[in-house]
């Protein structure tokens, strides 16, 4: 009876241990999570008061397979669009996906904003920015900027400022948040929480290379040197 109680003790001591590292990992992922949110939200200032920049850097989102934009990103290049016209810097970078053929963010992206008149010359695109983290890195080491402006709407916004400040760019973020979203926010919002654990793991201790790199190509040179149509 003695062996049976102890057993019994036994096993409650070893089943206790997976719930609390479960305790302990959710407390983690929720801390770090507030973290990357109270740097983030540090800089993120409305159109007037962001400072002037290198460029102004719009992160893709889903484009259809007609090319037009999805609403989310519109948002994102229209507020772009309107900060390349109060001045706030000379040159504009859309970074998104175009890993296929069949499948292309930045393009789409441009031809927005040259259908608004921005000169072809003052839009780079990032073929090659398959997440957030791989945009910003880009950003830094391919187009070598070193002061960004940085637009997505404000649930992204935090991480993404996060990423770029702890790259060690001076970054500012300006929210691109001009009508409700629906339902679908919710899910990108949990789905944050999980990003920005990521995020700040790559960050600050595994620092991954982006899948591409290559040569430079200076945001203060020709946008034309990012075509390739």
């Amino acid at each position: 009876m003695v062996k049976l109680v102890s057993f019994k003790k036994r096993l409650k001591q070893v089943m206790l241990i997976p719930v609390l590292l479960l305790i302990l990992a959710s407390t983690s992922m929720l801390v770090i999570n507030q973290a990357v949110e109270s740097v983030g939200r540090n800089y993120i200032v409305n159109s007037d008061e962001v400072p002037n920049a290198d460029a102004i850097l719009v992160l893709g989102a889903y484009v259809f397979p007609n090319g037009t934009v999805s609403t989310m990103l519109n948002d994102r290049l229209t507020t772009g669009y309107e900060l390349y016209e109060q001045g706030k810097a000379p040159k504009l970078i859309v970074s998104g996906d175009h890993g296929r053929k069949d499948y292309d963010e930045v393009n789409s992206m441009k031809s927005f904003l040259k259908d608004k008149g921005v000169p072809n010359q003052d839009v780079f695109m990032d073929h090659a920015g398959f997440s957030t983290y791989e945009s910003l890195y880009r950003a830094r080491d391919i187009f070598e900027v070193k002061k960004v402006i940085i637009v997505t709407q404000e649930y992204h916004l935090m991480r993404a400022v996060y990423v770029a400040r702890a790259l060690g760019m001076e970054a500012y973020g300006v929210a691109a948040d001009r009508r409700d979203y629906g339902q679908a926010m919710k899910m990108y919002k949990i789905r944050e929480i999980a990003a920005r654990n990521k995020d700040f793991v790559w960050t600050n201790i595994i620092k991954p290379k982006p899948t591409f790199l290559g040569d430079t190509i200076p945001v203060m040179g020709d946008g034309k040197a990012t075509d390739d149509k």
